[in-house]
């Protein structure tokens, strides 16, 4: 934490840009990998097989778009942020505001709530807490750890993490395929655990289904129809791995292009593990506790686990609770409230960050800056209650699968977004009209599925939800592949209709205009300015970064005083040195010898993939 430099925003923000490609790679992988990755998918493996195993495998094609094409205009663009990159590249706030809405409210409905059920299943299943109880004393403890050392201590310790969740999982994963005697027999034991309580309870309900060794099912009676999982699954994936700020901003921290491609890469190696690590176990939680595990009758289920619609998300930790031995079991339980409040405190740190910066200050455009650490900091207070009230849906939705329900919500919230992102990128013709009305209508288009489902309910097997078959009939990964076409085809009629950008405002900024080394004029000066160095303003846009390093800001104060960090003042730099600064900080050029050999590894990469899908399609 010490040796990184944290009076600047490079520093604090990206590591002074000086991170190399292991801790990227585990960091990466770290950040996607909460709590709720192992309660979800072990969960989801409980009640129906491997399939969800597909959903981190597509990630391995996803991180090498990721590296290849996304990171090198984000890092020629010169932006900290995935809202700035949309500023710089269409202009105007609104699309920049919807942006930071929509990120606190899928923060609210995925992130922070799912976060804190699966981390209060965990609590509840070792010490036998009420669930809300359990809620309560996470959100405590995650108060009192806070945030230090910036993006470089996040980081490490995310690496650090990573090395115990793996090495844990292992072992957990051992103890489990010894119990059931072995792959062979795991096979045969699964298609035969059969909870001993089904009254009359029709049989498809509880038996496992019959393709449950299968990733790829039926594009029509499939509980993840293939179709889907190939094409509906990656446009979330691109959403989630190329435009989400907590993925992208470690990339933007590594020392070169090759660093950042070598870490996608070991990232990428890493979600292979997942099948194996969470997707395996989860299934021999079944074989080993089938009463509790596949439980299907609601009273049983209530009084089990506390939720009438089934059990499944307690497939893990029941198998860490019951399979581990002593010292083991505290270690896995450590690693799983670790990534838990990793997650949560970097998600409060955005989240209110977005909402002071981004939402805040256009309503109070001279708030002082006490005024905005205060609102920061009952922003927080407000989003913690939503998400516990919130909390009751998550357990109820999706039949009790919690990694079905992160899934869905996305699925109905993220498509316009992914396509923004790709026609902003790929399609220079495309402007801030046709990309502002692509994004509401998507959003309404989404919405009113999103709320007739929650209104009628998601049922389960037992109780189906009444939700009319033309709202809720469509799989939510086939609505994904709808939402995205409407909102490329509105994005691009309406662009066509509207006057195009000019070339001088896109130079870099765009896939066919990258290698360009004229001047960019940027479309938007910066809105927001503490009164007190509204003189230092007069500064362009490309300059804008480095105000900051003369006197900081508002958010690099309130980042100071929130860490309880001491004042220290850049050093002041002159023109040609920041000159040689912005040209170290857009450089994406490559050793060609490194160079080869990512670009050799992403093809191993890829072939991995197609082996791995191939062998369980």
């Amino acid at each position: 934490m010490v040796r990184t430099n944290r009076s600047t925003v490079g520093g604090f923000f990206l590591a002074g840009r000086s991170m190399v490609w292991w801790p990227i790679g585990a960091s990466l992988f770290a950040s996607n990998i909460g709590s709720g990755h192992f309660v979800g998918i072990a969960g989801t493996a409980a009640a129906t097989g491997i399939a969800i195993g597909g959903f981190e495998w597509n990630a391995l094609i996803v991180v090498v778009i990721l590296g290849w094409l996304f990171v090198p205009i984000y890092i020629k663009a010169g932006v900290v942020t995935m809202p700035e990159y949309l500023k710089k590249r269409f202009g105007g706030q609104r699309i920049r505001i919807y942006l930071s809405v929509l990120s606190l409210f899928l923060y609210v409905f995925t992130k922070i709530s799912a976060d804190m059920f699966s981390g209060a299943i965990f609590i509840n299943q070792a010490l036998g807490l009420n669930i809300y109880l359990a809620v309560i004393i996470l959100l405590l403890i995650t108060a009192l750890y806070t945030v230090t050392g910036g993006l470089a201590a996040v980081i490490y310790t995310d690496t650090l993490q990573t090395i115990i969740m793996v090495v844990g999982s292992f072992i957990l994963m051992g103890f489990a395929f010894n119990e059931v005697g072995g792959y062979e027999s795991f096979q045969q034991k699964y298609m035969e655990a059969i909870p001993s309580m089904t009254d009359n309870i029709s049989a498809n309900c509880y038996e496992p289904r019959a393709d449950s060794f299968h990733i790829f099912r039926d594009a029509i009676t499939g509980d993840l129809p293939w179709p889907g999982l190939v094409f509906g699954l990656t446009i979330q994936a691109t959403w989630y791995w190329c435009t989400d700020q907590v993925i992208v901003q470690r990339c933007l921290s590594a020392k070169n292009l090759s660093h950042v491609k070598a870490g996608c890469i070991l990232c990428g190696y890493l979600k292979l593990l997942p099948m194996f690590l969470m997707v395996f176990p989860g299934m021999i939680s079944r074989i080993l506790y089938a009463d509790t595990v596949a439980c299907v009758e609601p009273a049983e289920c209530e009084k089990l686990c506390g939720t009438s619609v089934g059990c499944t998300n307690v497939a893990y930790p029941k198998l860490v609770v019951e399979l581990m031995p002593d010292g083991l079991r505290g270690l896995m339980l450590s690693v799983m409230l670790a990534s838990l409040m990793s997650s949560l405190t970097s998600i409060f740190n955005s989240a209110s960050t977005l909402f002071t910066m981004d939402i805040y200050t256009k309503i109070r455009r001279s708030a002082t800056e006490k005024e905005l650490m205060i609102a920061g900091r009952v922003f927080i207070l407000g989003l913690i209650g939503v998400s516990i009230a919130w909390i009751p849906v998550v357990q109820s939705a999706q039949s009790g699968q919690l990694f079905d329900y992160i899934q869905s919500i996305t699925s109905y919230l993220t498509p316009p977004i992914a396509a923004v992102f790709m026609l902003a990128i790929f399609c220079k013709r495309v402007n801030e009209t046709g990309a502002f009305w692509g994004l509401m209508i998507g959003l309404g288009i989404g919405l009113s599925r999103m709320i007739a489902e929650f209104a009628y309910g998601t049922g389960s097997c037992v109780q189906p939800s009444d939700c009319p078959t033309i709202i809720c009939g469509v799989h939510y990964l086939y609505f994904s592949i709808i939402l995205f076409v409407v909102s490329c085809i509105i994005i691009l009629g309406v662009s066509l209709m509207t006057k195009p950008i000019a070339d001088k405002h896109l130079y870099r900024l765009c896939w066919s205009l990258r290698k360009s080394t004229e001047e960019r004029v940027d479309l938007e000066q910066d809105d927001w300015v503490d009164n007190e160095d509204s003189d230092s303003m007069s500064l362009d846009g490309n300059q804008h970064t480095y105000k900051h390093e003369e006197e900081p800001g508002f958010f690099k104060k309130a980042m100071m005083c929130f860490c309880g960090l001491e004042q220290k003042k850049g050093p002041q730099l002159s023109a040609e040195e920041k000159e040689e600064l912005q040209k170290k900080l857009t450089d994406t050029t490559e050793v060609p010898l490194w160079r080869n050999i990512v670009n050799a590894n992403a093809l191993i990469l890829l072939c991995v993939c197609v082996f791995c899908h191939g062998f369980f399609a």
